[in-house]
Order: C-alpha cells, then sequence, then structure tokens
C-alpha cells in the first residue's frame, strides 16, 4: 500500500507542470491562428494564407515570458521536466508511425556522410577554439560533446567520464540551450530561404544544424506549421536520430582524447567510459519498432490483405495518421512549451566571454558546413 501511495503522489506531483504546457501550446495554436485571421481581415496575406507565425513559435515565446516574468512555483516544475523528458520521446516514438522502417533506414544511410562530417567540424572546431583561448578542457570537451552530437544528453553522459565540475556542466548546458534555442526559432525559415520546395535539404539542414534533439523537433515542427510539409518532420527526426547513435562511438572517443591529455592525480580514482549499450536512446528503438509496425502494416495491405487481420487499408491509415498526429501536436508541443517554461535567463549570467565565443564559433561552424554540404549533395538523398 505504501509502495502504491507513493507512486499516486509521484504521478500526481506531474499534473500541474503537464497541465501548464499543454495549456501554452493550446494557447499558442490559438493566437497564431487568430493571427492569421486578423491578417487576412486587415488583407495583409493572401486570401486564405495560413498565419505566417507558428503556434509552437508563439508557445515556446510566452514559456520564456512566463518563466522569467511572473515565475513559476516549484509546484510546475515536476510535470515540466516530465514533459521535456518522456512526452517528447514519447512523441517521437509516435512519429515513427509515419515512416516505413525502408524509408527511415533508406534517409538515414544517405545522410550518413553529411551527418558524420557535420559532427566532425563541431567537435574539431571547438576543441581547437578550447585550446586556442586557454579554456577548461573539460568544458571544451562538454561544448564539442553537446555541439556535435545530441546537446545536453551528450553532456550529460560525457560530464561523469572527464569528472567535469558543476559550473563547467552548467556553462555547455547554458551554451546549448542558448545558440539551441536561438537556432530553433530562426533556422526554420533560414532553411526554407535555402531550400524552398526541397523539404529533404530543409529537414536535413534542421537535423545536422541544431544541437538537441527537443530543438531539431521544434524547429521541423514550426517549418511544417509556416510552410506545409510534413516530409520536413520526418526528414529531420531520422536525421537527428541516426546523428544522436553516435553518442555510442564519439563519447567514449572525445573522453579517450580528454583522459589521455590530463594527468591523473595520484590515488584518484578515474572514471570509466560507459558501456556501449547503455548510450543507445530508448526512444531511438521505440522510433524504429513503430517504423517497423508501419512497414508490416503497409506491406500487408500491398498484398490486399487485412493488416494484422483486423484492419483494412482506410482504418490502418486512420489508425496511423492518429497516433502520429497525436504524437506531433499535442505531445511535442507540450515538450516544447516546456522548453520555453524551463528556459531560465538568469542562467546565462556569469558565463563570460570566452564559453559564449567557443558555442558561438562552434554552432555556427557545423551550420555552414551543414548548409554548404546539403546544398553540394543533398539532392543525392532520396526517399
Amino acid at each position: 500500500m505504501r509502495k502504491e501511495s507513493s507512486v499516486k503522489n509521484k504521478f500526481l506531483n506531474y499534473v500541474p507542470g503537464v497541465a501548464i504546457c499543454l495549456a501554452v501550446i493550446l494557447i499558442g495554436i490559438y493566437f497564431a491562428d487568430l493571427l492569421g485571421l486578423l491578417l487576412n481581415a486587415l488583407n495583409v496575406l493572401p486570401a486564405g494564407s495560413s498565419s505566417p507565425i507558428s503556434g509552437i513559435f508563439v508557445a515556446i515565446l510566452l514559456g520564456i515570458l512566463i518563466r522569467n516574468t511572473i515565475g513559476l512555483s516549484e509546484m510546475f516544475m515536476d510535470g515540466i521536466k516530465f514533459s521535456l523528458k518522456y512526452l517528447l520521446r514519447a512523441g517521437i516514438i509516435l512519429l515513427g508511425l509515419r515512416l516505413s522502417l525502408v524509408e527511415a533506414l533508406k534517409l538515414g544511410a544517405w545522410g550518413l556522410p553529411l551527418i558524420i562530417l557535420c559532427i566532425a567540424c563541431g567537435l574539431t572546431v571547438t576543441l581547437y577554439f578550447t585550446k586556442k583561448m586557454n579554456q577548461s578542457k573539460r568544458l571544451g570537451t562538454l561544448i564539442a560533446s553537446g555541439t556535435g552530437i545530441c546537446g545536453v544528453t551528450a553532456i550529460m553522459a560525457t560530464a561523469p567520464v572527464v569528472k567535469a565540475k558543476d559550473n563547467e556542466i552548467s556553462y555547455a548546458v547554458a551554451n546549448i540551450t542558448m545558440f539551441g534555442l536561438v537556432s530553433m526559432l530562426f533556422y526554420p525559415y533560414l532553411a526554407h530561404f535555402f531550400f524552398a520546395d526541397h523539404p529533404i535539404k530543409a529537414g536535413l539542414f534542421l537535423g545536422t544544424a541544431i544541437h538537441d534533439t527537443a530543438q531539431v523537433t521544434g524547429a521541423a515542427l514550426i517549418y511544417n506549421q509556416m510552410y506545409g510539409m510534413e516530409k520536413v518532420i520526418d526528414v529531420a527526426t531520422v536525421t537527428k536520430l541516426t546523428r544522436n547513435l553516435f553518442i555510442i562511438a564519439v563519447i567514449p572517443f572525445i573522453s579517450y582524447l580528454f583522459l589521455r591529455n590530463v594527468e591523473q592525480v595520484e590515488g584518484e580514482e578515474t572514471k570509466q567510459v560507459p558501456k556501449w549499450y547503455t548510450l543507445i536512446p530508448l526512444f531511438v528503438i521505440g522510433f524504429l519498432l513503430l517504423a517497423l509496425i508501419r512497414t508490416v502494416g503497409d506491406m500487408t495491405i500491398a498484398r490486399g490483405d487485412q493488416a494484422f487481420g483486423v484492419l483494412n487499408v482506410a482504418t490502418w491509415e486512420r489508425f496511423y495518421t492518429a497516433f502520429s498526429s497525436f504524437g506531433s501536436t499535442y505531445l511535442l508541443g507540450a515538450a516544447m512549451a516546456g522548453v520555453g517554461l524551463s528556459t531560465n535567463l538568469k542562467m546565462f549570467k556569469g558565463l563570460g566571454l570566452k564559453p559564449f565565443m567557443i558555442g558561438l564559433v562552434a554552432a555556427f561552424s557545423v551550420s555552414i558546413m551543414s548548409l554548404i554540404l546539403i546544398s553540394l549533395f543533398g539532392g543525392l538523398v532520396t526517399i
């Protein structure tokens, strides 16, 4: 009974935060639509045009405004963290129903060289400027892993290996948060400027140039809401998940580079590189499993049979469309609201100019590398 009561109390702790995340995304969507109606009524936009502002964009800015003006009670924080972690991952898993496994693996394989080169650029540039600017190697290693692979997740996986100090972890997370947030809000428009009518190229750019999984997802959702290209969500998601898998190889590699060049304090316990299988994000496996379910369903229907013996073509399409739409609209939407609500601008105080410059140069370099590679070779990637 005591265990059941503890689980119940823990669940109840999540409710206020999840509720405010859902409220913020719904308000964001409402105001974005309202703006579109207003501009149409004033004949500012062509008749029937959608809102020029994304609901996700509004929700993120509204969340930042709430957090940094009126503030949030501690009662909301557990639920906001839950939304950022679990609703985000659940939403990404449901996106697996949008793609067949063949499409997902084909896109990941074709985009692999671009992803590898962008990761290499992020790591090389960050570590180079860390050394040139005489900054902490631990801090540089954290920023390098976050910029090159998957944002905060990579930072937290690397931190114990390099024995990072709390302030170094905070600096690295703040860097990723700052530049990733700016990228998430503005790169959708940059992607459309360079790759209008090329959703695969736009998705590749968002998936390789933006740091964190949540930020890539938010940028892709904004792009779709603005320009009506769902394919961008699919491509950006698969590209980012493929990039995330490199955490298995890159974290041990950069940790080795760090430990090789650092004098070991006598008698101090050396942290070991985590086992490779502990670094595989479980939501990536979930995404692939649902893509497999979509593949089996589509192949069964293609033979003229009922999918899994119970679903006809129309029912099957309604099934995967409903669940993937629920994931992208509500689960991912709530997570994006959580991004705004969890962004405390006070964390950027006292960072110092040099760590900020390292993060800026790293983010800029990866973006330029991504633009160049996709412009030259993005047309080869097809699904």
